[in-house]
């Protein structure tokens, strides 16, 4: 399936999204991810929403997201995986119950690289980088 390239809703006042801090990246990432999990379930059959939504929260907590960062790490370039070392290396503060704080770890760092390239315009490399995550969607 060909993807479409993204429509921004506002110019990008953002002179240079590398100079932001990692969480503030990861904030903006984990929406990004978000986005890229919902529509990639509604790619598949139609299901009611409550099985969407299920589905969803199984692919956007940090085990899963630490998971798919695992996998992705070795397709990184040189600069991407500058910014994933950063977001790994973030002190978010608190690691939610029922993770460990090496799941939390890799998540943020998946989030930050996400939100980093939502905000270079990157958002094929971001679907390419997801759909290697998950070659095998649920």
């Amino acid at each position: 399936m060909q993807r479409r390239t993204a429509v921004r809703l506002r110019t990008n006042k953002i002179m240079n999204p590398t100079s932001l801090p990692p969480l503030a990246l990861a904030f903006l990432g984990d929406t990004v991810f978000d986005l890229l999990v919902r529509e990639s379930l509604l790619e598949q059959p139609a299901r009611p929403q409550h099985q969407l939504h299920k589905e969803s929260a199984k692919l956007v907590n940090a085990r899963a997201q630490a998971e798919l960062a695992q996998k992705i790490l070795p397709l990184l370039d040189e600069e991407e995986a500058e910014i994933f070392r950063r977001g790994r290396n973030a002190k978010p503060g608190h690691v939610p119950r029922g993770f460990t704080r090496g799941e939390y770890s890799l998540a943020t760092a998946l989030e930050t690289l996400f939100g980093w390239l939502w905000l270079q315009g990157e958002f094929k490399r971001a679907w390419e980088l997801f759909e290697m995550g998950f070659n095998e969607f649920p």
